[in-house]
């Protein structure tokens, strides 16, 4: 039993990301659902770091002395 493997030529930007995306030969394997989670946990980690160096003082103990900043 013989398998051929053709490589298409004329395969656009969009279905070649398609195909490394679904590609279990890839070291890391990414997936569809990681296309949306990657991104989405980077701006996540961006927007938590931001709020919470940008944090301002509050009034934690209740004695009129705010702590400066979440840090």
């Amino acid at each position: 039993m013989t398998t051929t493997l053709q490589q298409r030529q004329s395969a656009s930007l969009w279905e070649n990301f398609c195909q490394w995306v679904t590609s279990t030969e890839n070291r890391l394997y990414v997936g569809w659902f990681g296309v949306l989670m990657i991104p989405t946990l980077l701006a996540a980690t961006a927007c938590f770091v931001i709020a919470f160096i940008a944090a301002p003082p509050v009034d934690i103990d209740g004695i009129r002395e705010p702590v400066a900043g979440s840090l």
